[in-house]
C-alpha cells in the first residue's frame, strides 16, 4: 500500500511547493477603479506573469486575512501589460479588501498605501477553447460574465492589429441578469466593441442579447416607452435589452440554420440547472452527420 500512496504524495507536495513559491512572488496593484454598486477593479503586475482567456487566479490580501485564499476570474486580455479581477462587495472578506484599497475614503490613496496582495495561478478553464471555433456562443449568468470579458476585450485587440489571422468569426454573446447593477462596468466593454466593430464595417461579426430576468410592472412600463429610442435607456447599446428568459430551443435551431456544417462551441459560466438546458440543446440539435452542424458544450459552474 505505502507504494501506491508514496508516489501521489510526493507529486502533491510537488505541488504545494510549486503553489507556495508562486504565491511569494511580488505583486504590485498599479491601479484601483471603482465601479458602481460597489465593484472594484483591482490591476495588477507580477514579473513573469502570463495568461490566456477566461482563466482564473487565487488571491489572498494578507491585510484583510492571513490565511483566505479567494477565486477570481481575470478579466484583462492576453494583449495587455497588467492583469485584472473585479470584486462586487457582498461579504466580510469582500467588504475588507475594499476599505484596504481605500475605496470608503473621499481623498486620493497613495500608491504606497495600497495593501500587499498575493496571487497563485492563474489556472486553466474551459473559455480558453474559445479561439479554436469559427462560431461560438457565450452565455453569462450574472457575475458569470467576468470570463467573457476576458475574451471580448481579446477579440478587440486582436481586431485593431490584425483581424485576418483570427479563426473566430461570429460570437453570440448572451447575457442574463436579475437586476440592473451589474450592467455598469461591462455595458462600456461592450460600447467599445460595438463602435470598433462598426468601423471596420462588420456589426454582425458580435450578436449579443440581454436578457433582464427579475424584471417587474413599473420597469416592463419604462421598458415598452422608451423601446423606440435609438440606443437602449439601460445600458446605452443598440440592441435593447430584453425582459424575461431566453427561448433556448429557438436560439439553436435559428444559430444552427445560419451556420450549417460547422462546429460551433456552447460556452457557459453560470448556475448548474441552465447546464442541464444548454447541454440537452447542444446534444439534440446537433446533427447525426459528420458534415453537418454540431454543437461542443463547454462550462464552467459557479
Amino acid at each position: 500500500t505505502w507504494k501506491w500512496v508514496v508516489g501521489p504524495m510526493v507529486l502533491y507536495l510537488c505541488e504545494r511547493l510549486v503553489r507556495f513559491w508562486r504565491s511569494q512572488q511580488k505583486v504590485v496593484i498599479t491601479k484601483v477603479v471603482i465601479h458602481p454598486f460597489k465593484t472594484i477593479e483591482l490591476q495588477m503586475m507580477k514579473k513573469g506573469f502570463k495568461m490566456e482567456v477566461g482563466q482564473y487566479i487565487f488571491v489572498k490580501c494578507p491585510a484583510v486575512s492571513k490565511l483566505e485564499w479567494h477565486p477570481f476570474t481575470l478579466t484583462s486580455a492576453p494583449e495587455e501589460d497588467y492583469f485584472s479581477i473585479h470584486v462586487r462587495i457582498v461579504g466580510d472578506w469582500t467588504e475588507g479588501l475594499f476599505n484596504a484599497c481605500g475605496c470608503d475614503k473621499q481623498e486620493f490613496q497613495e500608491a504606497w498605501k495600497l495593501p500587499k496582495i498575493a496571487v497563485d495561478g492563474p489556472f486553466g478553464t474551459a473559455s480558453e477553447d474559445v479561439f479554436s471555433y469559427e462560431v461560438v456562443m457565450l452565455v453569462g449568468a450574472g457575475i458569470g460574465v467576468t470570463p467573457f470579458a476576458s475574451v471580448l476585450k481579446s477579440v478587440w485587440y486582436k481586431y485593431c492589429h490584425d483581424a485576418t489571422n483570427l479563426k473566430l468569426k461570429k460570437i453570440y454573446f448572451y447575457w442574463l441578469c436579475r437586476d440592473t447593477h451589474a450592467f455598469e462596468w461591462f455595458a462600456d466593454l461592450l460600447q467599445s466593441l460595438e463602435a470598433q466593430m462598426q468601423e471596420r464595417n462588420n456589426a454582425e461579426f458580435l450578436s449579443y442579447n440581454i436578457y433582464l430576468t427579475g424584471w417587474d410592472e413599473s420597469q416592463a412600463t419604462h421598458f415598452v416607452v422608451h423601446h423606440e429610442e435609438e440606443k437602449d435607456v439601460i445600458t446605452g447599446l443598440k440592441q435593447k435589452t430584453l425582459y424575461g428568459r431566453p427561448n433556448w430551443e429557438n436560439e439553436f435551431k435559428t444559430i444552427a440554420g445560419q451556420h450549417p456544417g460547422s462546429r460551433i462551441g456552447v460556452f457557459l459560466c453560470g448556475p448548474e440547472g441552465l447546464a442541464d438546458t444548454l447541454n440537452k440543446q447542444s446534444i439534440s440539435n446537433s446533427e447525426a452527420d459528420p458534415r453537418g452542424v454540431h454543437f461542443i458544450f463547454n462550462k464552467e459552474n459557479f
